[in-house]
């Protein structure tokens, strides 16, 4: 109700909120999770990015964080306006490269939206 998941404190590189603590989903997954999760497309105004709620199939709540070409684009932006070099992505294989149109339109976005 209050959006707040706790991760288990599992070290890992000295940062308790890790991979250690949670995985890595495709973009892919999320696109057709987010859907039919229970909380639909939240936005955390202080991060500057979207996530989702949802219960596995054993009734295990999940929140699942992401970027997507609005979160990229606010961060593109800063860097631009801070005089960056440059900006990264954390893993762009797990963009959905499976020639469905939908697909190919969000995966387009992504790209895009790393040039402000």
């Amino acid at each position: 109700q209050d959006h707040v998941c706790s991760l288990p404190k599992v070290p890992f590189r000295g940062a308790p909120c890790s991979d250690a603590a949670g995985r890595q989903v495709p973009y892919a997954t999320i696109m057709k999770q987010v859907n039919s999760s229970l909380s639909g497309v939240l936005w955390d105004e202080v991060q500057k990015a979207p996530f989702y709620e949802y219960k596995d199939s054993v009734g295990q709540f999940h929140q699942v964080w992401f970027d997507d070409p609005h979160s990229i684009s606010l961060k593109a932006a800063y860097v631009k306006s801070r005089g960056l070099r440059g900006i990264g992505m954390w893993n762009g294989n797990s963009l959905d490269y499976s020639g469905e149109a939908a697909a190919e339109q969000q995966t387009q976005a992504m790209w895009q939206a790393l040039t402000p």
